[in-house]
Protein backbone atom coordinates (compact mmCIF):
# COMPACT_ATOMS: atom_id res chain seq x y z
CA UNK A 1 0.00 0.00 0.00
CA UNK A 2 1.29 3.45 -0.88
CA UNK A 3 1.05 6.16 1.74
CA UNK A 4 1.14 9.80 0.88
CA UNK A 5 2.10 12.42 3.42
CA UNK A 6 -0.73 14.86 4.01
CA UNK A 7 0.26 18.42 3.25
CA UNK A 8 -1.17 21.18 5.32
CA UNK A 9 -3.77 23.18 3.49
CA UNK A 10 -2.33 26.65 3.85
CA UNK A 11 1.34 26.00 3.06
CA UNK A 12 2.33 26.68 6.66
CA UNK A 13 5.75 25.66 7.96
CA UNK A 14 6.13 22.21 9.39
CA UNK A 15 8.94 20.27 10.99
CA UNK A 16 10.81 20.57 14.27
CA UNK A 17 10.13 23.84 16.12
CA UNK A 18 12.75 25.12 18.61
CA UNK A 19 12.42 28.25 20.78
CA UNK A 20 14.89 29.69 23.32
CA UNK A 21 14.48 32.63 25.71
CA UNK A 22 17.08 34.93 27.32
CA UNK A 23 17.56 32.52 30.26
CA UNK A 24 18.41 29.73 27.75
CA UNK A 25 15.21 27.81 28.49
CA UNK A 26 14.15 25.69 25.53
CA UNK A 27 10.74 24.70 24.18
CA UNK A 28 10.74 22.34 21.20
CA UNK A 29 8.64 19.81 19.34
CA UNK A 30 7.10 18.75 16.04
CA UNK A 31 4.37 20.47 14.09
CA UNK A 32 2.73 20.78 10.70
CA UNK A 33 1.19 24.26 10.89
CA UNK A 34 -2.35 23.21 11.71
CA UNK A 35 -1.20 21.51 14.89
CA UNK A 36 2.05 22.13 16.80
CA UNK A 37 3.03 20.19 19.92
CA UNK A 38 5.87 21.54 22.09
CA UNK A 39 7.38 20.40 25.37
CA UNK A 40 9.49 22.55 27.68
CA UNK A 41 12.37 21.60 30.01
CA UNK A 42 9.96 20.99 32.91
CA UNK A 43 7.79 18.58 30.92
CA UNK A 44 4.89 20.98 30.38
CA UNK A 45 3.09 20.43 27.08
CA UNK A 46 2.29 23.38 24.81
CA UNK A 47 -0.22 23.00 21.98
CA UNK A 48 -0.58 25.57 19.28
CA UNK A 49 -1.44 26.58 15.75
CA UNK A 50 -0.04 28.75 13.00
CA UNK A 51 -2.29 31.08 10.99
CA UNK A 52 -1.29 32.80 7.78
CA UNK A 53 -2.33 36.46 7.84
CA UNK A 54 -3.45 38.51 4.78
CA UNK A 55 -0.02 40.21 4.61
CA UNK A 56 1.70 36.74 4.37
CA UNK A 57 3.09 36.83 7.90
CA UNK A 58 2.45 33.78 10.06
CA UNK A 59 0.98 34.21 13.54
CA UNK A 60 1.68 31.54 16.16
CA UNK A 61 -0.41 30.89 19.28
CA UNK A 62 0.42 28.36 22.00
CA UNK A 63 -1.28 27.42 25.28
CA UNK A 64 -0.16 25.02 28.01
CA UNK A 65 -2.17 22.86 30.41
CA UNK A 66 -2.06 25.54 33.12
CA UNK A 67 -3.64 28.15 30.84
CA UNK A 68 -0.43 30.11 30.10
CA UNK A 69 -0.07 31.43 26.58
CA UNK A 70 2.69 32.44 24.17
CA UNK A 71 2.05 34.17 20.84
CA UNK A 72 4.02 35.88 18.12
CA UNK A 73 4.86 36.15 14.42
CA UNK A 74 7.49 35.00 11.97
CA UNK A 75 9.70 37.64 10.39
CA UNK A 76 11.29 35.61 7.60
CA UNK A 77 14.52 34.95 9.54
CA UNK A 78 12.86 33.21 12.46
CA UNK A 79 9.95 33.31 14.86
CA UNK A 80 9.59 35.74 17.75
CA UNK A 81 7.16 34.92 20.56
CA UNK A 82 6.23 36.76 23.76
CA UNK A 83 4.73 35.13 26.84
CA UNK A 84 2.38 36.55 29.49
CA UNK A 85 5.29 37.69 31.67
CA UNK A 86 6.89 39.70 28.85
CA UNK A 87 9.70 37.21 28.15
CA UNK A 88 10.76 36.98 24.51
CA UNK A 89 11.33 33.62 22.86
CA UNK A 90 13.27 33.40 19.59
CA UNK A 91 13.07 30.30 17.42
CA UNK A 92 13.06 28.62 14.06
CA UNK A 93 11.60 25.67 12.16
CA UNK A 94 14.05 22.98 11.12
Amino acid sequence: MIYRRRRNRQGLPGGQFTFRNSQNQVISGPGDGDYIFLRDEHGAQWRGIADRQPDDTIRYRFRDEAGNSISGVSDGDGITLRDQKGNTWRGFVD
